[in-house]
C-alpha cells in the first residue's frame, strides 16, 4: 500500500472517530415525544379517501355503464351513506360540490392502521 493511501486512510479514520470520542456519554434513555395525530387507537375508524388516482367518477347507479353525475377529486371531503355487498360501490355525497352518487370501491376506501402495544 502506498504512503499516500495510508495517509488518506488514517485521516479518514481520525475524522470518523473524532465525533464518536468527543460525544458525551449517555446517562439516561432518550425521551420520545408522542406523535401528534388526530387518530387514537382504538377508536373511530379512519375516514374514507380517494386512493390510487386523482379523481373518481360519481355515477347515478352502482355500475360503470351508468350516467356520470360528477367527479370526486382526491382533495375533496365526502360522506359515505351506504355500500354494496363487498364494498365494491359506495354511495357518497361530495361535501365540496354537493353531488350525490356511486363511486367505485377500487379507488375509495379507508386507510388501515394497526395499534401496537
Amino acid at each position: 500500500m502506498s504512503v499516500h493511501r495510508m495517509a488518506v486512510l488514517a485521516a479518514t479514520a481520525a475524522a470518523v472517530a473524532l465525533p464518536l470520542l468527543s460525544a458525551p456519554s449517555a446517562t439516561a434513555a432518550p425521551t420520545v415525544a408522542p406523535a401528534s395525530t388526530s387518530y387514537s387507537c382504538p377508536g373511530k375508524p379512519l375516514p374514507y379517501k380517494v386512493h390510487g388516482t386523482n379523481a373518481v367518477t360519481i355515477r347515478s347507479k352502482a355500475t360503470t355503464k351508468s350516467t356520470a353525475v360528477g367527479i370526486l377529486y382526491k382533495s375533496h371531503k365526502f360522506t359515505v351513506h351506504k355500500t354494496t355487498k363487498g364494498r365494491t360501490w359506495l354511495y357518497i355525497t361530495d361535501k365540496n360540490t354537493k353531488k350525490k352518487g356511486w363511486v367505485s370501491g377500487k379507488y375509495v376506501y379507508r386507510d388501515v392502521r394497526m395499534c401496537l402495544d
